[in-house]
C-alpha cells in the first residue's frame, strides 16, 4: 500500500456533529526506522540537567508566545476550503509524517502553518493538497536534520504538482507569516509536562510514558478537528495528559495545576477530548505503540 493522494475512507472523525474525512491508505512502513513521537523518549541525564536549569523559563518564554500564533478563524476568508476539507487534508498528513518517520514537532508546525496562512489568503480547492505538503516541507526544514525531498512529498500527491508551484507557495507562505514560523506546539509542551512528572517524587516511569504516548495520539486527533483550534497548545497538552492518566487508570496522575489553567477550563478540554477519543475508537490505535493500545481494551480497534 502506498499514501497515495486522497484515496480510501479517513480513519479519523471530527468531534460532535462533525463527519467522516478522507485520507490515503497508510503507508506500509516509514522511510526510515525512525522512532515515532508517540513512543516514550528516552532522556539523558544531560537532558534532565538542563531541564531543572532552564525548564521553568522554557516554558514561561514559549506559553507568552501562544496568543502571537494562535490562528484566529481560519476557515473565516476561505470561500472554497471547508472545514471538512480541512479535516480531511490533516487526516491525510499524519499517517504521511509517520511515513516519513518526522516527528511530532514537525506535524504541529505544519498544522500550524497551515492554519495562520489559511487565516491570512484564499486558497484555492485544487491547491489545498499542494499547501499541506508546502506547510509540512517548512515544519521539517525547521526541526528534521534529514527532511523529506520535494520530490518525495510531490510523489505523494500523484503527479499533480510540480516542484516550481511547490517552491512558489512556499515563498508565499513565508511571505505571508512574515517568515515567524517557530510557534509554540502542543508538542513542546507534552514533553514539558511529562519532564515535570518525572522530577516528582515517586512518579512511576513507565506510567508517565504510556500517558505521554496516549496523549501524542490524543492530540493528533485534535489536529484534524476545528472544533480544538480555539484551545492553546498548552492547554490541550495539559487536557490531553489529563484524559490520558484517566482513560489509563493510573493511581498518581500528572497533577496539572502545574498548567496553571483553572479546573474548569481543564475539565471542558478533557471532555471535549474524550468525545473525540470515544468517536476514533477504531483510528486511535493507529496513533499509538502497541505496547499502549494493548493497554487501552475500551479502543474497539485495539490491537
Amino acid at each position: 500500500t502506498t499514501a497515495s493522494c486522497w484515496s480510501g475512507r479517513s480513519p479519523l472523525r471530527r468531534g460532535p456533529g462533525g463527519s467522516p474525512g478522507h485520507c490515503p491508505r497508510r503507508p506500509a512502513r516509514p522511510r526510515r526506522s525512525v522512532a515515532t513521537a508517540a513512543v516514550a523518549v528516552r532522556v539523558s541525564p544531560q537532558e534532565m540537567q538542563a531541564f531543572r536549569d532552564y525548564g521553568e523559563s522554557w516554558y514561561h518564554s514559549y506559553k507568552g508566545l501562544e496568543s502571537r500564533f494562535q490562528p484566529e478563524e481560519p476557515l473565516a476568508r476561505q470561500p472554497q476550503v471547508t472545514a471538512e476539507a480541512r479535516c480531511k487534508l490533516v487526516s491525510w498528513l499524519i499517517p504521511v509524517h509517520q511515513h516519513f518517520g518526522v516527528s511530532f514537532e514537525a506535524l504541529c508546525l505544519a498544522v500550524n502553518t497551515l492554519d495562520r496562512f489559511l487565516a491570512t489568503t484564499p486558497v484555492a480547492a485544487d491547491c489545498f493538497q499542494l499547501l499541506g505538503v508546502t506547510a509540512l516541507l517548512i515544519a521539517c526544514k525547521q526541526v528534521e536534520v534529514h527532511p523529506p525531498s520535494v520530490k518525495e512529498l510531490l510523489a505523494l500527491c500523484c503527479g499533480s504538482f510540480t516542484a516550481e508551484q511547490l517552491y512558489n507557495l512556499e515563498r508565499i507562505v513565508l511571505c505571508r507569516l512574515c517568515f515567524e514560523l517557530a510557534a509554540p506546539t502542543v508538542s513542546f509542551f507534552l514533553e514539558h509536562f511529562s519532564q515535570v512528572r518525572l522530577q516528582q517524587q515517586g512518579t512511576n516511569a513507565r506510567e508517565a510514558a504510556d500517558a505521554r504516548s496516549l496523549a501524542v495520539g490524543v492530540a493528533e486527533l485534535s489536529l484534524a478537528d476545528c472544533a480544538f483550534i480555539k484551545y492553546t497548545p498548552s492547554l490541550l497538552a495539559a487536557g490531553s495528559l489529563g484524559l490520558a492518566d484517566r482513560l489509563l487508570g493510573h493511581r498518581r496522575p500528572l497533577d496539572l495545576r502545574v498548567s496553571g489553567y483553572p479546573e474548569g477550563l481543564l475539565q471542558d478540554c478533557m471532555d471535549r477530548l474524550q468525545v473525540l477519543v470515544s468517536l476514533n475508537e477504531q483510528s486511535l490505535p493507529l496513533l499509538l505503540p502497541p505496547e499502549v493500545a494493548r493497554k487501552c481494551p475500551w479502543l474497539r480497534g485495539g490491537r
